[in-house]
């Protein structure tokens, strides 16, 4: 039994150094990614799916990696899941660019932890530190401000002109208590008078329903 064990592969003997190793930097790599994922990305978005598909898919690849690699398979096997995870797409809703983003960010991050074994827990620290530093100041305010944009129907077809565009940006701002940076007229129905635009606006969270015009487009689930 012993024999066929070997000459399958399988290492019953139980490694104490390996044990410790995995459980280490998986507790490590769950609280990175679960720091980003909890404490910048949903705040923001309050995306539970989302929030579920990360976590879940930094524990697989973590998990994935670091078994492939203890039984001494190609890099370059490693590198091609990482590929196909990094362009994943799902079939019922395309990812938005932010959600495709920190998709990309927690598989890196799980990648490093689980591959870089030649490297002290220090470097490793500090690379996971990067990452969150990083992060944390892209989804702030101090880099760059946030500028949203929303799709409206308006109604006051006058003010559409150039000449007019400080007093469209005024009334608009009256009425939807935004702060308007600026706007982009679209088509024009002269007939109900009516112009489609487009307004830009600061804002500090991300709102998925920004560019929804059609009732359909709210019954995506948010839980």
């Amino acid at each position: 039994m012993a024999e066929l064990e070997e000459l399958m592969g399988y290492n019953t003997t139980f490694d104490q150094e390996n044990f410790t190793l995995l459980l280490i930097r998986f507790v490590l790599n769950l609280l990175v990614t679960g720091f980003i994922i909890r404490f910048m990305y949903y705040p923001k978005s309050k995306r539970r799916d989302y929030f579920f598909t990360f976590i879940v898919t930094s524990t697989t690849i973590f998990m994935l990696l670091f078994m492939l690699d203890t039984v001494k398979l190609q890099v370059g096997f490693a590198l091609g899941l990482f590929a196909i995870f990094g362009i994943l797409r799902y079939r019922t809703d395309t990812m938005p660019i932010r959600e495709m983003t920190y998709l990309f960010l927690i598989i890196g991050i799980s990648v490093i932890n689980a591959l870089a074994k030649n490297i002290s827990y220090i470097e490793l620290g500090l690379t996971n530190a990067i990452f969150i530093t990083v992060s944390a100041l892209m989804e702030s305010n101090r880099v760059l401000k946030h500028v949203s944009s929303k799709l409206i129907v308006y109604e006051k077809i006058e003010l559409i002109k150039p000449d007019k565009k400080n007093e469209l940006i005024a009334d608009v701002a009256l009425r939807t208590g935004l702060e308007i940076t600026n706007v982009e007229i679209g088509s024009i129905d002269f007939l109900k008078d009516i112009a489609y635009i487009k307004i830009y606006y600061l804002s500090s969270e991300v709102n998925t329903a920004d560019n929804s015009s059609k009732s359909r487009d709210f019954n995506t689930s948010q839980n």
